[in-house]
């Protein structure tokens, strides 16, 4: 399948978007977007986009998400202002999963971490001890 298109570009918000590439949403119409900070290459997050937010997303250069549990749409740092600015993004090669390089400001995990991978597991699947600290303290930013 071919991801490119010849359509013409749009300007909307402060961007030119040009046409989406053929994807393969699934049943829901979500598309898994795994989310990476583009200097160090760390894994920060993974989180579901509909074609909604994903146009959101290359339109503003900030990312928007669908949240499955609230049924609503998201924009990253919306209420603890830990942004992520998209530097670049893939599409894998069965156009079924997103990558975006981003840069992170604040934590990317709702827990206070850098990244949601920050739990560790040896090869028998015992939870190692949590080597970094939080960048952030949830509850001053959630108030939980």
């Amino acid at each position: 399948m071919s991801t490119e298109s010849n359509a013409t570009s749009v300007q909307l918000g402060q961007r030119v978007v040009l046409p989406l590439p053929q994807l393969k949403f699934n049943a829901d119409g979500l598309i898994p977007a795994i989310v990476q900070d583009a200097k160090s290459h760390r894994v920060l997050m993974m989180a579901w986009m509909n074609e909604a937010s994903l146009k959101a997303t290359l339109e503003t250069g900030l990312m928007n998400y669908w949240s499955r549990s609230r049924k609503k749409f998201w924009v990253k740092g919306e209420t603890s202002g830990h942004t992520q600015k998209v530097i670049r993004w893939s599409i894998d090669c069965d156009a079924d999963t997103l990558l975006f390089e981003v840069e992170q400001t604040g934590g990317a995990c709702h827990t206070g971490y850098e990244s949601c991978f920050y739990q560790q597991f040896d090869p028998a699947g015992t939870a190692l001890p949590i080597d970094e600290a939080k960048v952030f303290d949830p509850e001053k930013t959630y108030g939980n």
